[in-house]
C-alpha cells in the first residue's frame, strides 16, 4: 500500500539522500588543493559519497515499491540507515585526512553534514510504521 504514512517518510529519506547534492558538507574560505580545491567540500569531491548518496536514494524507493514483502522492508531499513550512518563518518573521515595541515585555513560547516541526521530520523519512523503494519497483519490472521 503506496498511500500509508510510512511512504511518506521513505521518499523525506530519499530526498534527503538527494539533497546531498545540492547541499555542501563545508566551504572554505581560501582555495587549497585537495577537497577544496574549489572552496566546497560536497558529495562530488569522493566517489565513495556519491556511491553512497546514490546507494541511500535507490534503497528507499526500493523498500518503498516493496510494500507486499514487509519483512523484506524492515531489512532493506535497516541496511539504508547503516548507509545513512556511513555517509557523514566517511565525509568527516576524508575530511580529516585531506585537512592535516590547514590550521590557519577557515572552513565553515553547512546543511549537507547535517541532512544524515534527518535521513535517519525519516528512516526509522518508516521502519517504525511498517512494523506497526506487520503486527496488525498478524494480529489479524490470528482472528481468522
Amino acid at each position: 500500500m503506496i498511500q500509508r504514512i510510512q511512504s511518506i517518510f521513505l521518499l523525506l529519506a530519499a530526498a534527503s539522500f538527494g539533497l546531498e547534492y545540492v547541499f555542501p558538507f563545508a566551504t572554505s574560505s581560501t582555495q587549497v588543493p585537495g577537497i577544496f580545491g574549489d572552496g566546497l567540500y560536497n558529495i562530488s569531491d569522493h566517489i565513495a559519497l556519491q556511491v553512497l548518496t546514490w546507494a541511500g536514494v535507490v534503497l528507499c524507493l526500493i523498500i518503498l515499491f516493496q510494500f507486499r514483502n514487509r519483512s523484506l522492508q524492515l531489512r532493506l531499513g535497516y541496511l539504508a540507515i547503516t548507509v545513512a550512518i556511513l555517509l557523514p563518518l566517511i565525509a568527516v573521515l576524508i575530511y580529516t585526512n585531506q585537512t592535516m595541515g590547514l590550521e590557519d585555513v577557515e572552513i565553515a560547516d553547512h546543511a549537507g553534514l547535517y541532512l544524515p541526521a534527518g535521513m535517519i530520523l525519516f528512516l526509522v519512523l518508516a521502519l517504525r510504521f511498517i512494523r506497526k503494519d506487520e503486527k496488525l497483519v498478524q494480529s489479524m490472521d490470528r482472528l481468522r
